[in-house]
């Protein structure tokens, strides 16, 4: 099987990012049929159907979602070789990181254990323009982003049940606690009505939640767990939450440990091997390290 040019790679994502072979025909300058013969070439080449037409457009197969993963990633890396390549030319003096640096993280961890480090990175290596996405951790979270070549790391919660994919490297940043979030002041907090949201509890946390019979279920579920902080700061119930999502936590809110049997979750980051060895990447891992210790 002959590969794919970067040049049809990029075909691919164009017809992704329109919706349709005409609009990648317009976005790159290309006809329509040199497009319809670019995706039907590399679809011979890979042995299977990447986009489904319709009247409403070209939609991704499961085959075509995981070429185009692949696809980013393999473009990304082109374009670091380039990158590194001429750092090294310029000679070791030269060599500092530089260049866009693409980090995917969950809510709290974007709001609370991101900014210090970006700006230490931002004080040591003035060349390298971080760009944060905020992803849910639902599903396959920030992890899936780096693996579908969207972000060269991300900050994931990442443990024995939920652990790093097969195809990344990471580490563990930090370790936290969940506690008892209620309105302050209030008597008996476990006899509230519980405020929850949908990234919560996730298999670290599973098994401890099914085993506390004082916990009711859910009568409130938020989008994130700013919106549950900001319900039990007005008196709405309490809930159950992590150290990153309790920083900056109003007056208005009374934290209680939850003994030494409390549920904990891994914070950490992820990242591909190759991407892994770059000076930004490497960098910015320093600088997480820091921010989680």
């Amino acid at each position: 099987m002959a590969d794919l040019t970067p040049h049809e790679l990029r075909i691919l994502l164009a017809v992704e990012s329109a919706g349709s072979f005409s609009g990648a025909a317009v976005a790159l300058d290309m006809t329509q049929s040199a497009v319809s013969h670019a995706i039907r070439a590399s679809e011979r080449r890979i042995g299977a159907v990447l986009f489904e037409r319709g009247r409403k457009g070209a939609t991704p197969t499961p085959a075509g979602a995981s070429a185009l993963g692949y696809a980013r990633r393999v473009l990304r890396l082109l374009e670091l070789m380039g990158a590194e390549a001429r750092a090294a030319a310029a000679g070791p003096g030269s060599a500092a990181p530089a260049g866009v640096l693409r980090i995917a993280a969950f809510r709290s961890a974007a709001l609370h254990l991101l900014p210090p480090a970006l700006e230490r990175l931002r004080t040591r290596h003035p060349g390298i323009e971080p760009v944060v996405r905020v992803v849910r951790e639902l599903g396959r979270g920030t992890a899936g982003e780096v693996l579908d070549g969207r972000a060269d790391l991300g900050i994931a919660t990442i443990g024995t049940s939920a652990p790093v994919p097969d195809e990344l490297v990471g580490g563990v940043l930090r370790e936290e606690e969940y506690a008892l979030v209620y309105p302050a002041g209030h008597p008996a907090p476990r006899t509230l009505p519980l405020l929850d949201w949908a990234e919560n509890c996730t298999s670290y946390t599973r098994d401890w939640w099914a085993a506390q019979d004082w916990i009711p279920r859910a009568t409130v579920e938020a989008e994130d767990d700013g919106a549950v902080l900001s319900m039990v700061s007005a008196g709405l119930g309490m809930a159950i939450m992590p150290g990153l999502s309790l920083h900056g936590a109003p007056d208005a809110v009374g934290i209680t440990a939850l003994g030494p049997e409390r549920p904990t979750r891994a914070v950490g980051y992820v990242t591909t091997p190759e991407l892994a060895r770059s000076p930004a990447v490497r960098a910015l891992i320093r600088e997480l390290r820091v921010s989680g210790g």
